[in-house]
């Protein structure tokens, strides 16, 4: 017996804040830090620098989109919206000529820098993929400013995590970890026509020190 084949599957990930704290202390010209010498001096992967910059929640979306990834032939696994390129494969390298930028302008649907790079990107990476292909948003679906563009553009292929509804952004962040230690995936539901906010689900419980993410 033939079994189906499972669609192709990629996932976007949400940026990190380019303007708080940590973006300071990593673009300040005094930073001796390793990861703030080699963004000034040649750039670091874009996944390594907005962990740093968000921490927990990015790392979990990180490490999320590495395991359960399923790409087409030639397109990236993953990658990260930013403020003025669009869709930015995750491990692609940025400088900080290039933070300054994303610092300068601002994710918001009024911005047309902002809203032409995503959908430009968008509409390319859309070409690029199969009819049945899943894009999987990681990140938040309460509000237009990621799902506006990219609804109108991939429609109902574009899916979320239905647990993430209701969950603040450190919540969504242990959640992915685990599910990335456990090899266990989140349900995917498609953003069109579904209600994306919800009441806080349960805190996640703690686990045995030994299955803790390193």
């Amino acid at each position: 017996m033939t079994l189906p084949i499972e669609p192709t599957r990629i996932f976007l990930l949400s940026p990190a804040s380019c303007h708080g704290r940590r973006a300071q202390l990593l673009m300040r010209a005094a930073a001796s830090f390793p990861l703030a010498l080699r963004v000034r001096n040649g750039g670091a992967p874009l996944s390594e620098v907005f962990t740093f910059l968000s921490g927990l929640y990015f790392r979990g979306k990180v490490e999320y989109a590495r395991a359960f990834a399923r790409p087409p032939a030639g397109v990236a696994p993953a990658l990260v919206i930013t403020s003025s390129r669009g869709l930015v494969p995750l491990d692609d390298t940025v400088t900080l000529r290039d933070l300054q930028e994303f610092a300068h302008v601002p994710i918001d649907n009024a911005s047309p820098v902002y809203r032409s790079a995503l959908e430009r990107t968008a509409t390319e990476l859309a070409g690029r993929l199969d009819a049945d292909s899943i894009i999987v948003l990681l990140g938040s679906v309460a509000t237009g400013k990621y799902v506006d563009t990219l609804l109108a553009t991939f429609g109902r292929r574009l899916r979320f995590p239905a647990e993430f509804v209701g969950r603040g952004d450190m919540s969504r962040g242990g959640l992915m970890l685990r599910c990335a230690d456990d090899a266990r995936e989140l349900e995917y539901v498609p953003i069109e026509g579904r209600t994306r906010r919800g009441s806080r689900p349960p805190r996640l419980p703690p686990r045995p020190p030994s299955r803790r993410p390193t």
